[in-house]
């Protein structure tokens, strides 16, 4: 009898419980990975998560190789994938790990279950890293997390026990069809190889002062990890990475900048399963505001226009159009400017969070559900629990670009402006701009001051009408994180925890 081991989100040999649990077994294991057509065309989907994906897939299958063992890889729906291998090698067990997705993941899961169950065949998941399912208590949640960091990390299986006809099995011909086939020329790229370096050179070198260089998108690019695609897929475990940079943070060799940068970068891994257990917890979150009374806030998408001129970089203002086109180009940027750019959308812009969510989850290369969603909805200000941040683009720009290095990397138009004029391009006379160029940049789409005003007394005007205290304190009993004891936790909205930092996400 056969054990499958299915691949999702946990695309490595190391530290996989469900490879190691069935290699004990002395059974004959098959390591599948099933390419889902219909996975790829869902809106938050692209061409740059499929290329680290098949990326990641080919460096899998050699460490697959390594051990005596292969990866086979199907396309078409994950039951009729399995009900062709029940047929071919009789299935007794499938093996994986657990996965927080959106709907459509959630609701395949079950499919595989009840199919599974159907079939007289065990189905075992185990937990991947600090997401907690079917979480009773979030007062509970911390010490499980700090437990789970803890245990120690198994090894690659030695051996493997494989069946020799895994290829004539084998239906993935091409990369599937995308809802997103925009290039993404600077894109990182996918494998345990190359998350494993990241990691090395990260520890050894690159964190020292990670707490300080991780907001300006000049430093961040080098001061983050850069890990943040490899978690999401699995190319390196959580555990081994929370484990390693503790390890480098606490060896008697570490001066006092690196131990302290590390444990600030410990405490964004906390902060990454803290997020994602939101959805967990609550699904419905992809789709609707965390705080239901503030469904109601915006009605529609807004303003179409406004909507493509941001997707595209042509707002105006000259940090939010770098930091788009930036996005496009390469498929990361650091999480201050993932928070302005959300909130510029949804505040200055006034659209409705869904329509740039979706955007830049298909931008994102790194796209986790689990974080993308609940930190939309927090940049949007829809949980009630968080304080509303407006950012304000031109003192963004001074504050973390203020010699205009970034924008002028990706805003060729504005090369020859002087500092004084390269975060308010708009404020040149004609003379000016015949001057230093910029003639053919374009004027903002609206007074970014005045917009915010606008939409800062709205959302206050709303939250004073329509925000009940009931719903507030149900958000915070279910998403809220917790410091201390139960009693100490803030009761509304005026004082909220530690979840209003704008760098709360991992990256």
């Amino acid at each position: 009898m056969t054990t499958v081991v299915w691949f999702k989100r946990d695309l490595r040999t190391r530290d996989h419980a469900p490879l190691s649990a069935a290699a004990e077994l002395g059974e004959p294991v098959i390591p599948l990975y099933v390419v889902e057509p219909e996975y790829w065309q869902l809106p938050d989907t692209s061409a740059r998560q499929w290329q680290f994906i098949e990326e990641s897939l080919a460096d899998l299958r050699r460490q697959l190789r390594r051990i005596g063992s292969d990866l086979l890889v199907m396309a078409g729906p994950v039951p009729e994938a399995l009900a062709r291998l029940h047929a071919a090698h009789g299935i007794e067990r499938i093996f994986c790990h657990q996965e927080t997705g959106g709907q459509w993941t959630f609701e395949r899961d079950k499919t595989v279950i009840g199919w599974s169950q159907n079939q007289g065949i065990e189905f075992r998941e185990w937990q991947q890293f600090g997401v907690v399912r079917r979480l009773q208590d979030r007062d509970l949640w911390d010490d499980a997390w700090s437990q789970l960091m803890r245990q120690e990390t198994p090894l690659a299986p030695e051996r493997l026990e494989t069946p020799a006809d895994l290829a004539s099995l084998a239906t993935y011909l091409s990369p599937p069809a995308v809802a997103d086939a925009s290039a993404c020329p600077d894109r990182q790229a996918g494998g345990s190889q190359r998350g494993e370096k990241l990691l090395t050179s990260f520890l050894e070198r690159r964190c020292v002062g990670y707490q300080y260089n991780i907001s300006s998108p000049v430093s961040a690019v080098r001061a983050c990890s850069r890990l943040s695609p490899h978690i999401a897929y699995g190319t390196v475990s959580l555990r081994e990475i929370y484990q390693g940079a503790k390890a480098t943070g606490q060896h008697p060799s570490s001066l006092p900048r690196k131990k302290r940068s590390l444990t600030s970068f410990r405490s964004r891994l906390h902060w990454h399963c803290h997020f994602i257990q939101k959805l967990e917890d609550e699904p419905e979150l992809e789709f609707r505001a965390m705080h239901q009374d503030l469904e109601g806030l915006k009605s529609g998408p807004g303003d179409s226009e406004r909507l493509q001129r941001w997707q595209e970089g042509q707002t105006g203002w000259p940090l939010v159009d770098a930091c788009m086109r930036s996005l496009h180009h390469t498929g990361w940027i650091n999480f201050r400017m993932r928070a302005m750019l959300m909130a510029v959308a949804s505040y200055q812009l006034w659209l409705h969070w869904r329509d740039p969510a979706l955007h830049l989850a298909r931008q994102f290369t790194d796209f986790e559900p689990g974080i993308h969603y609940p930190q939309a909805q927090m940049q949007s200000g829809l949980t009630g629990i968080n304080a509303v941040r407006i950012y304000n683009p031109v003192l963004q720009s001074q504050k973390l670009d203020p010699d205009g290095e970034f924008i002028r990397r990706w805003l060729p138009e504005l090369q020859g402006l002087p500092v004084d004029f390269i975060h308010t391009p708009w404020l040149m006379t004609p003379a000016q701009k015949e001057r230093y160029g910029g003639n053919t940049y374009i004027s903002p789409v609206c007074d970014h001051e005045q917009a915010a005003r606008v939409a800062r007394k709205a959302v206050g005007e709303f939250r004073k009408q329509h925000v009940s205290q009931a719903e507030t304190d149900r958000v915070l009993h279910r998403h809220g994180s917790r410091k201390g004891t139960v009693q100490q936790r803030p009761k509304t909205p005026s004082k909220p925890g530690p979840d209003s930092s704008q760098m709360s996400l991992f990256d």
